[in-house]
């Protein structure tokens, strides 16, 4: 598996997504949960989406109960909190595992591709980000602390390259 295209997810209402559906737009991947320290970043994650949506970004949120049980509901309960509370419009998959023999295919790829602090491909937290450019390659890796605002100038440069 080369790029982005050759994976699929499943929404959160259930149904299968390849990811070539997204083929030549910039996307910023994102393990989320519900109950973490650095759930308020889905306001900044909306607000991304709401800025550069029509110019070729979409935002994917994976939630991941993998770290301090964090993520402990079922989708309709994942949904509703992120609708409710944070207006999230951006496409929500099923919860997944992100590290471990479990881990879904995408974020085995993903953490291959783009390792993290001195070349360790696990995901630390919640909110590990990955930016993947228009051609489904991923461009960067982002810490969970990392601030959805401080990705703009990387998304921007992104989304000007044709």
């Amino acid at each position: 598996m080369t790029s982005l295209s050759d994976f699929e997810a499943r929404s959160l209402a259930g149904k299968p997504v390849p990811l070539k559906h997204y083929a030549g737009r910039v996307l910023l991947i994102v393990n989320t949960a519900s109950q973490c320290g650095f759930t308020p970043q889905y306001k900044g994650l909306q607000a991304l989406q709401d800025k550069y949506h029509a110019q070729g970004l979409d935002v994917l949120g994976f939630p991941c109960n993998q770290f301090g049980a964090q993520e402990p509901g079922g989708a309709d309960e994942i949904g509703a909190f992120c609708e409710r509370n944070y207006g999230v419009s951006f496409p929500m998959f099923e919860k997944v595992d992100v590290n471990g023999s479990q881990a879904h295919p995408l974020w085995k790829w993903l953490t291959g591709e783009a390792p993290g602090l001195l070349g360790l491909e696990a995901v630390k937290w919640n909110f590990t980000k990955f930016l993947i450019a228009r051609d489904g390659s991923v461009f960067k890796r982002y810490a969970p602390q990392t601030d959805p605002a401080a990705i703009s100038a990387d998304i921007e440069s992104l989304l000007a390259a044709e």
